[in-house]
């Protein structure tokens, strides 16, 4: 809910590799944790200690870290450089030294729950609550924490740069949900944090999960082979219901309400184009090998107008034109009663594919995808620790980023009216959200109307 992660065997052939990046030294204080050193160990066997730090412990943050421990216990590596003849072979080799060190949330009563998750498990997981931090610099507390070196990050979106960035100055390890940011001054720190952790040799993941299925990865290699010749337009959609919804209570301040409920609230969450959307505007970049440079959309809100859905639109349609002049067209929709429809397709002068598992030629015989698929959402985690114990870890930050920023793109095309392009968008100095962070009032914001919206 990922890039193409495969490694190539013939670039492990070291014995001895680098590792998991640890903080040398306990840091008491949260200002140091932009700096902090990191160690590099001399090893990569399966040995080695995975230790999760989780920032954001709601839905998304606990499934990502029963994900994670899933994938630990059925790990490939012959593509990793393991010399054994059973690794060389294919056989599954069980990852025993993980460990989940941290649990990080504004609110106490997800960091419950999700202790509680890890409890029930066999055996049980116990995070100790001096290793549980709240608050809005509780995330700066559990960077801080040496033993840490696996940042599974999962708060809602508007954190998310900030935190990466740190996580990487830290030199953590990270799988950060999607997307990467709600906004162009937020993408501009994720595409940071993707410098540095490629200079420091970190890895980082991203939970477009669909750049780690098998279907997905082969389908798409045979686009870029030519399978369907050159490519004429694309198309994609994610068009389903009405999501979960918060509802507010007395004692809920707005900025708390607004944080629970953050899907709905543009700075909290980029509106669904940018939160759901991105799967499908990731696997067109993907497919195109980059990203468009402008969209002219529109959008509104028409069925899901009660003060509890927010201030976000509840659908959009957009075209985006690539470099070359090839037209994407976007649809994206929640609307309960309506007719559902999440995919994508692309159409060359030789064929069309779902880019998920066929091929049709327009002379020659269909061709699927017909092995057996992974687990994405355990299959995310899995790439990441064998891109760490191969030496060659993954950054999948840059087209996070970029598929963000599509989103973004289209967004703003919607909310007001007019073509905007890449350049724009990027170096946008629109930011979302409050100068400051602290429970109390926060103005309700009125919903974007085109003509009035202002983009800058």
């Amino acid at each position: 809910m990922n890039e193409s992660t495969r490694l190539d065997a013939d670039q492990a052939g070291l014995s001895r590799r680098r590792f998991l990046k640890d903080s040398s030294a306990a840091i008491a204080g949260a200002a140091a944790v932009v700096n902090l050193p990191f160690i590099i160990t001399g090893h990569a066997v399966p040995d080695d200690p995975i230790r999760i730090g989780v920032i954001g412990c709601g839905g998304r943050g606990t499934g990502a870290v029963l994900d994670a421990l899933g994938a630990a216990t059925n790990v490939i590596y012959p593509a990793a450089g393991y010399h054994t003849e059973d690794a060389k072979a294919g056989a599954v080799v069980q990852e025993k030294n993980i460990k989940v060190v941290a649990l990080c949330d504004l609110f106490p009563d997800r960091i419950n729950r999700c202790r509680e998750q890890l409890q029930r498990l066999t055996p049980p997981i116990e995070v100790p609550t001096e290793m549980c931090f709240t608050g809005f610099d509780g995330y700066k507390k559990l960077l801080a924490v040496p033993e840490i070196n696996y940042i599974i990050h999962a708060t809602p979106p508007h954190f998310r740069p900030q935190h990466v960035l740190d996580a990487v100055k830290a030199g953590k390890h990270v799988f950060m949900e999607k997307p990467g940011a709600v906004d162009g001054p937020g993408v501009r720190l994720l595409l940071e944090a993707y410098e540095i952790a490629r200079q420091k040799g970190l890895g980082i993941a991203a939970g477009t999960q669909r750049r780690h299925m098998r279907g997905y990865q082969e389908t798409i290699k045979r686009i870029h082979d030519g399978a369907i010749g050159d490519i004429e337009y694309l198309r994609c959609y994610w068009n389903g219901g009405v999501i979960w919804v918060i509802e507010r209570t007395q004692e809920m301040t707005d900025m708390e309400w607004q944080l629970r409920n953050w899907n709905y609230f543009t700075w909290v969450g980029g509106d669904h184009i940018v939160e759901q959307h991105v799967h499908n505007l990731d696997v067109m970049n993907w497919v195109m090998g980059t990203h468009p440079i402008k969209a002219y959309g529109m959008g509104g809100r028409q069925a899901r107008r009660a003060p509890i859905h927010g201030h976000i639109y509840d659908h959009f349609a957009v075209e985006f034109e690539y470099p070359n002049g090839i037209r994407m067209f976007s649809q994206c929709r929640q609307m309960d009663h309506t007719e559902s429809r999440v995919e994508e397709a692309v159409v060359g002068t030789k064929g069309i594919s779902n880019c998920a598992n066929y091929i049709r030629p327009k002379d020659g015989q269909l061709w699927r995808f017909r092995d057996q698929e992974v687990n994405p959402y355990q299959q995310e985690h899995r790439d990441l620790i064998a891109s760490i114990r191969a030496g060659q870890p993954i950054n999948e930050a840059k087209n996070l980023a970029e598929s963000t920023l599509t989103g973004i793109m289209g967004r703003e095309s919607a909310y007001t009216g007019r073509t905007v392009e890449w350049e724009q968008a990027l170096n946008s100095s629109l930011r979302y959200g409050p100068e400051k962070y602290e429970f109390g009032p926060l103005p309700f914001p009125e919903v974007p109307m085109p003509g009035t919206h202002k983009f800058a």
